[in-house]
C-alpha cells in the first residue's frame, strides 16, 4: 500500500507519540509497503531516513499562518504525494496542522485515519477543558468524524474519548511497538558497573518516565517511608528528564520524608542502559494520572520486569490480564498495600516477568499489531 504518516514532531521529548510513530514506519517499510513520514520537525527521525536509506520523509515548513495554521503553498509537496496515496495516517487530536491536512486529503478523495494518542482521556480532557471543547468545535471533531476510522489503542481509551467524536467510527487496536530490541535479553551488567548499589540487596524499584506531575511520582515518593520500613535496603531509581524546578520539588519532598539518600534521580538514560537497568531492578512502577499506552510500562514487561500502573491508565486491564503487572489507585495507601509484600517475594516476582514478557511476544507482537492496521489501511481505502 502507498501510506502517508503525518506527524507535525517527530521529537521524543514530547513523550511517546513521535516513538509509536516512528515505529509504526519503520514496521511499514520493512513490511514492504510505500510509506512516507510527513512532518515539520526531523530530530528524532533516524539519521540514515533522511538521508534516503530507509522510509522516505518529506520534509515540510512550519506552518506560518497564525495558530499553526498551514498556508495553502506550504502543502504543495503534500498534494502531489497525497494524489498517489492509498490512506493518510493523522496521529493526535490538538495538532492544528491536522485540520488543514485533512482539508486537502477531502479534496483530494483520500481517506485517511486518526490516532488519538490519549489526547480525548478524560484526565487530559480537564486540562485546559475549555479551549479544547472549542477546538474540537471549530473543526476538530470534524477531523474525527470525517475520518475512515479513529484509531484507539485500548478499550478504556475507547470508553473514555467517543463521546467527543460521537459520530467517528472508532476501532481499537494496541500501539505498534517494534520489539526487535527486546529479542534478547542484555542482563543487569551494564546497569551494575554503572549503579554499583543495585547489585546489592535491595529490592531496586524503578521509575523511568518524563518527570510531570501527570506521573503521579508524588505519590510513590510518599510511599517510600512506608515501603522502607518493610524493606530496609529497598533503593528506588527515579530516571527521566524533567523540569528542573519541578525535580527540585521531588528531591526536596524525598528529603522530607527521608528517602534522599536511597532515591537515585538520574536524568535520562537510553540505549543498552535503559535495557539493562530494567532487568536490574525487581519492579517497575508508574503510578501515573493518565497514559494512553505507556511504552515503558511494555518495555518493563518485555524486559522480564514486573510492573505496578495505577487503574487511571487505559492499559491497566491489559496489563494485570499479561499476569506480568498489578494495578492500583493512585494513592501513597494503594501504593504500599500493592507492592510491599511483592518487593520481599522474589519468587512471584520472577514468575510475574516471565508470564509479563511471554504476553508481549504472543500478544503484542509486531505481526499481530501490524496486521491489524494494515486491515484498517485497506477497509478505509476501501471506502
Amino acid at each position: 500500500m502507498r501510506i502517508v504518516e503525518f506527524i507535525e514532531d517527530v521529537d521524543f521529548a514530547i513523550g511517546g507519540p513521535p516513538r509509536a510513530v516512528v515505529d509504526l514506519v519503520r514496521v511499514l517499510h520493512r513490511r514492504g509497503h510505500d510509506v512516507t513520514l510527513v512532518t515539520t520537525n526531523t530530530k528524532d527521525v533516524p539519521p540514515a531516513w533522511l538521508q534516503g536509506d530507509g522510509p522516505a520523509v518529506l520534509v515540510l515548513p512550519r506552518p506560518s499562518l497564525p495558530g499553526g495554521f498551514f498556508r495553502n503553498a506550504q502543502l504543495a509537496e503534500l498534494e502531489q504525494l497525497l494524489r498517489e496515496a492509498d490512506v493518510l495516517h493523522l496521529h493526535g487530536v490538538w495538532e492544528r496542522a491536522n485540520i488543514g491536512v485533512s482539508k486537502l486529503a477531502r479534496r483530494l478523495g483520500i481517506p485517511w485515519v486518526v490516532t488519538l494518542r490519549g489526547m480525548l482521556d478524560d484526565w487530559n480532557m480537564a486540562q485546559r477543558g475549555r479551549k479544547k471543547r472549542l477546538y474540537l468545535r471549530a473543526g476538530g471533531r470534524r477531523v474525527l468524524e470525517d475520518a475512515a476510522y479513529v484509531q484507539c489503542t485500548a478499550e478504556g481509551e475507547l470508553a473514555q474519548s467517543h463521546k467527543w467524536f460521537p459520530r467517528g467510527n472508532p476501532r481499537v487496536i494496541p500501539n505498534l511497538m517494534d520489539l526487535a530490541d527486546f529479542e534478547t535479553l542484555r542482563g543487569p551488567e551494564l546497569a551494575h558497573a554503572r549503579w554499583p548499589i543495585l547489585k546489592q540487596e535491595g529490592p531496586n524499584l524503578l521509575f523511568l518516565s518524563r518527570l510531570d506531575v501527570k506521573k503521579g511520582i508524588e505519590h510513590l515518593l510518599e510511599a517510600m517511608p512506608h515501603l522502607v520500613a518493610a524493606h530496609p535496603a529497598l533503593q528506588l531509581f527515579v530516571v527521566g528528564p524533567g523540569d528542573e524546578s519541578y525535580v527540585g520539588s521531588l528531591k526536596r519532598l524525598a528529603e522530607s520524608k527521608g528517602v534522599l539518600e536511597r532515591t537515585h534521580f538520574t536524568g535520562q538514560v537510553g540505549g543498552e542502559e535503559k535495557w539493562s537497568l530494567y532487568e536490574a531492578c525487581d519492579m517497575f512502577a508508574l503510578p501515573s494520572s493518565q497514559e494512553n499506552f505507556g511504552f515503558v510500562q511494555f518495555e518493563s514487561l518485555a524486559c522480564e520486569t514486573p510492573v505496578m500502573t495505577t487503574t487511571l491508565v487505559d492499559t491497566w486491564k491489559e496489563i494485570v490480564d499479561s499476569g506480568g503487572g498489578i494495578a492500583v489507585s493512585q494513592s501513597a495507601d494503594a501504593i504500599v498495600e500493592g507492592i510491599s509484600d511483592l518487593l520481599g517475594d522474589p519468587q512471584t516476582l520472577t514468575s510475574m516477568g516471565e508470564a509479563g514478557r511471554r504476553w508481549i511476544f504472543e500478544c503484542m507482537s509486531v505481526d499481530h499489531i501490524a496486521g491489524q492496521i494494515e486491515a484498517m489501511y485497506r477497509d478505509a481505502a476501501a471506502g
